[in-house]
């Protein structure tokens, strides 16, 4: 039988929330690539649109949580480049916009920094 200790669970449901993180950012960026390849606003898009929302939301949620253990600063950042997200996601909806490789790129960078 093994035993754990409290630092090693808590270390394995940080790899863990992280992995689950690339893996959502992950899924909007294949999504948006694939909007950004339709001829004109699609299905794709809405779909694209609508997952990329929720992932940002659910973000600012997590990072306006007081026991979130993310320096302040960095906190502030990251919800800052998810508003700008979420404007983004809006412009496209409304067709303002189509500026799915400037949220593909923010994206990927911040999946990236998830190691």
């Amino acid at each position: 039988m093994y035993q754990f200790s409290y630092a090693e669970i808590m270390e394995d449901g940080v790899a863990d929330a992280k992995e689950r993180e690339r893996q959502a950012l992950d899924r909007s960026i294949v999504l948006l690539v694939a909007a950004r390849d339709e001829p004109s606003y699609s299905r794709m898009t809405v779909e694209a649109v609508f997952y990329t929302r929720r992932v940002w939301i659910r973000f600012i949620e997590d990072l306006r949580q007081p026991d979130n253990e993310l320096a302040t600063e960095l906190r502030a950042d990251l919800i800052s480049i998810a508003i700008w997200i979420l404007k983004e996601c809006e412009k496209i909806r409304k067709r303002q916009s189509e500026n799915f490789q400037g949220i593909i790129d923010v994206t990927t960078i911040i999946r990236d920094g998830l190691k």
